[in-house]
C-alpha cells in the first residue's frame, strides 16, 4: 500500500523546521549575507577604478554634491557638527593652503600627528583630494619611535594636534632638521578656512588603482620599532563597502568610535565603513569609561566600536543614574549594534545584558593583512568567536584561508621532515592562521611594509601546502571547531598586546636594558585577572651596585630611578608594570645564548608560581612589592591597569 500523503497543515510546518535545521547546520543564510556584502563592494570597487573615481575624496564629493545628501550630517565631535556639503568646503579650503602655502603636491607623503579630531579628518580628506598619501602617526609615541615613523614616510611636512604637540621634543626635530614640523593651531586653521574652496583637478588623483597607496599606518613589530603599513585603495574600498553591507548600516545610521583614528579598526572599519554609506560619524577625541556613553547618547549614536579592555573598562565602572529621575543610565541609549574585535567570552554576554546591546559584529584581521574573519552574533551560539563560515561560503572562500601546525621551538609553521611542506591543523587544534596569497602576483594582494623588503619578505611564505604556493603569516593562533567557529588562541612570538596596542619586547627590553642599574632583562607579557591583553613584565638581573644591603633585592632608588627611566623611554601602553627580579644566571637561555621567555610566560606574577624571585608593580614613581593581597584585588577587580 502506498504511504498516504501527510496533510498539508502537518507537512509545511514539518518542511519549515527541517528547512531551518538545515539552514542552521550549514550556515547557508549566514554565508548568503557574507557573500551579498562582498560580491557587490568588490563590483563597486571596479566601477570606481575604471572611472577613475577609487581614491576616497570622490566618496566625500558625491555626498557633497548631491541633492539627496548635501544637508546630511556627516560629522559629529565634541559640540561641532558638519554636514557633506560644509566637510566638503573646509576640504578644498585646506587642500588650497596645503597646496600654496606648503607645496604639496601628488604622490607625497604627508604626516599626521593627531588625535580624533575634525581637523584630522579634514586634513585626511584634504591630501587625498591632493593625490598626497597621510601618514598617520600614533601620538603616544616620542623620541626615537617617533622619528623612525617619520623618516619611514620619507616626510618633510608632520602636522601636529596641538594637544600632543610636546610629544615632539627638541630630540626628534633636531634628528630631522629637514622637516617641518607644523601644529596646527586654532590661528593657523583660521588661515586655512580663509582661502578659496578651489578643486583640485581630477588629473592628480583619477589614476588610482586598487594596489595604489591610499594611506600609512603603522603597527608594531618584532624589531622594536614601528613598522609602515601600505594601505591600499582596494583594501580601503572593500573594508568599507563590505562591512557597511554585513552590518546592516544605512544612510540613517550614526557610528561611534572612541578607537584613535591612526589604527585601523577605526580608520577602515569605522570612517570608511560609514563613508561608504553616507551615513553619521561620531567620535571622541579618545576613550573614556566616564564619558563613552554620555557620548554615544549626545550623538544619537546606534553602532558603536569597541576593543575588548573598551567594553571591559565599560563593565567596570559603576551604573550611571539620571540625577533629575533616577532612571538607570545603562540602557538610556539607541545603540543596536557593537562593532569591534577582541571581546572575551567572560566579557561578551555581561556586556550585551547590562547595556541592552542586540549585536555583536565581531571580526579578526591586521591592518597590512589580506583577508579577515567575521562573526555577526545574536546569541550564544557564536559568542567569543572572532569568524565563523558554513558550506557555501567555505566552498567559494575557504581554500584562501588555512591553519597551519605550529613549531613551538622556531615560532614558525611546521614543515614536515620528509616533504618540506606545513600541516594543516584538525578541528578543534590550534595553529597559526594564514591566507592565501596569488603566488605570481602577491602585491594585489598584499603590499607589505613600506621601504622595509626584510619585514615585507617575513611575512610571505612560499611552498607551504604545496610547491609554489604563497601563504601571509598572521602571527596569531587560532582554532576552528567542528561547527566552524573561529576562537582566538594566543600570538606567535613576543609581541604582546595591551591597551589595544601591540607591544615589542625587544622595544621595551631595549631601554630597561639602557638603564645604570640594570645588567639584563627579558621582557614578556603576563596575563591578568579581570584584564585584557597581556601586561609588560620585565624579568631583570640587577647589577651589585643597584641592590640594597644584602645584596638581593633592588634598592628603592634604583626602583625609583627604573620607573622614572622607563617612563621617559616608552610610550603608555608600552611600559613594564611588573618586574621580576632573577639572580645572576638564572635567565633561561638556548644552546645560542637566545633568551627564553615561555616558562616566565606561563608563570606569570602569580604569588607562588614565582619560585623565589621577588615580583614588584608600578605604582606612581616608583616600583613597589606585588604580594599575595595585590593579586587579590586584581581578581577582584578592585584594581586596573
Amino acid at each position: 500500500m502506498a504511504p498516504l500523503p501527510l496533510p498539508l497543515p502537518v507537512a509545511v510546518p514539518a518542511l519549515a523546521a527541517a528547512a531551518a535545521y538545515i539552514n542552521a547546520k550549514s550556515l547557508f543564510s549566514y554565508d548568503l549575507g557574507l557573500l551579498s556584502s562582498l560580491v557587490p563592494t568588490v563590483t563597486r570597487m571596479a566601477w570606481w577604478t575604471n572611472r577613475g573615481r577609487l581614491n576616497f575624496f570622490y566618496r566625500l564629493e558625491d555626498l557633497a554634491t548631491s541633492k539627496s545628501s548635501e544637508n546630511r550630517v556627516f560629522l559629529r565631535f565634541e559640540d561641532r557638527t558638519y554636514t557633506y556639503a560644509q566637510a566638503y568646503d573646509t576640504v578644498l579650503r585646506y587642500a588650497n593652503w596645503l597646496k600654496e602655502r606648503r607645496g604639496i603636491r601628488k604622490g607625497e607623503m604627508v604626516a599626521l600627528d593627531f588625535q580624533n579630531t575634525d581637523t584630522f579628518i579634514f586634513l585626511l580628506f584634504a591630501l587625498w583630494s591632493l593625490g598626497a598619501v597621510p601618514a598617520l602617526i600614533n601620538y603616544n609615541l616620542t623620541g626615537k619611535p617617533l622619528a623612525h615613523c617619520v623618516k619611514r614616510a620619507t616626510a618633510r611636512l608632520v602636522l601636529i594636534d596641538p594637544v600632543v604637540a610636546e610629544n615632539v621634543g627638541e630630540d626628534v626635530r633636531s634628528e630631522l632638521s629637514q622637516v617641518t614640523f607644523e601644529v596646527v593651531t586654532p590661528e593657523l586653521e583660521s588661515q586655512m578656512l580663509s582661502h578659496e574652496p578651489t578643486r583640485p583637478p581630477d588629473d592628480v588623483r583619477n589614476d588610482a588603482t586598487g594596489n595604489s597607496m591610499g594611506i600609512l599606518i603603522y603597527t608594531s613589530g618584532t624589531t622594536g620599532l614601528p613598522k609602515a603599513a601600505i594601505v591600499s585603495w582596494s583594501k580601503i574600498a572593500v573594508v568599507g563597502g563590505f562591512t557597511a553591507r554585513w552590518a546592516g548600516t544605512t544612510k540613517n545610521d550614526v557610528f561611534y568610535t572612541a578607537m584613535p583614528l591612526y589604527h585601523s579598526t577605526a580608520m577602515l572599519l569605522g570612517f570608511a565603513h560609514t563613508l561608504s554609506v553616507g551615513a553619521t560619524f561620531a567620535m571622541s577625541r579618545k576613550f573614556s569609561t566616564s564619558g563613552f556613553w554620555d557620548d554615544v547618547r549626545k550623538h544619537g549614536a546606534n553602532i558603536i566600536q569597541y576593543v575588548g579592555e573598551t567594553c571591559r573598562y565599560l563593565l567596570s565602572a559603576p551604573t550611571r543614574t539620571d540625577p533629575a529621575t533616577g532612571e538607570n543610565l545603562d540602557r538610556k541609549h539607541k545603540v543596536r549594534l557593537a562593532f569591534g574585535n577582541g571581546l572575551r567570552p567572560d566579557v561578551w554576554n555581561q556586556f550585551k545584558e547590562r547595556f541592552g546591546i542586540e549585536t555583536i559584529a565581531e571580526f579578526y584581521g591586521a591592518t597590512e593583512g589580506s583577508f579577515a574573519t567575521w562573526n555577526l552574533s545574536r546569541n550564544d551560539y557564536s559568542m567569543g568567536a572572532i569568524g565563523r563560515s558554513g558550506a557555501l561560503y567555505n566552498l567559494v572562500l575557504g581554500r584562501t584561508v588555512a591553519i597551519a601546525e605550529v613549531d613551538h621551538e622556531t615560532e614558525l609553521p611546521y614543515r614536515d621532515p620528509k616533504t618540506g611542506l606545513c600541516r594543516r591543523t584538525p578541528r578543534g587544534e590550534p595553529g597559526e592562521l594564514l591566507f592565501r596569497l596569488p603566488p605570481k602576483d602577491v602585491e594585489s594582494r598584499f603590499q607589505g611594509y613600506y621601504g622595509d623588503e626584510e619585514a615585507t619578505s617575513k611575512k610571505i611564505m612560499r611552498d607551504v601546502f604545496s610547491k609554489g604556493d604563497a601563504w601571509f603569516r598572521t602571527g596569531d593562533v587560532v582554532r576552528r571547531d567542528g561547527e566552524n567557529r573561529v576562537f582566538f588562541n594566543d600570538r606567535i612570538g613576543d609581541t604582546f598586546r595591551w591597551k589595544s596596542e601591540n607591544v615589542s619586547t625587544a622595544e621595551v627590553a631595549q631601554v630597561v636594558g639602557l638603564h645604570p642599574g640594570v645588567l639584563e632583562a627579558n621582557v614578556y607579557g603576563v596575563e591578568l585577572p579581570r584584564h585584557e591583553g597581556r601586561a609588560g613584565c620585565a624579568a631583570v638581573v640587577f647589577k651589585p651596585a643597584a641592590l640594597a644591603a644584602g645584596g638581593v633585592l633592588p634598592s628603592e632608588e634604583t626602583l625609583g630611578t627604573l620607573a622614572k627611566h622607563v617612563r621617559a623611554g616608552l610610550p603608555r601602553y608600552a611600559l613594564p608594570l611588573f618586574l621580576r627580579v632573577v639572580k645572576a644566571g638564572d635567565l633561561q637561555t638556548t644552546g645560542t645564548n637566545k633568551q627564553q621567555k615561555t616558562s616566565l610566560r606561563s608563570e606569570g606574577v602569580e604569588p607562588g608560581r614565582t619560585g623565589s624571585d621577588a615580583v614588584f608593580w608600578l605604582r606612581g614613581d616608583a616600583y613597589v612589592p606585588f604580594g599575595p593581597e595585590d593579586w587579590k584585588a586584581l581578581q577582584g577587580g578592585r584594581v586596573k591597569l
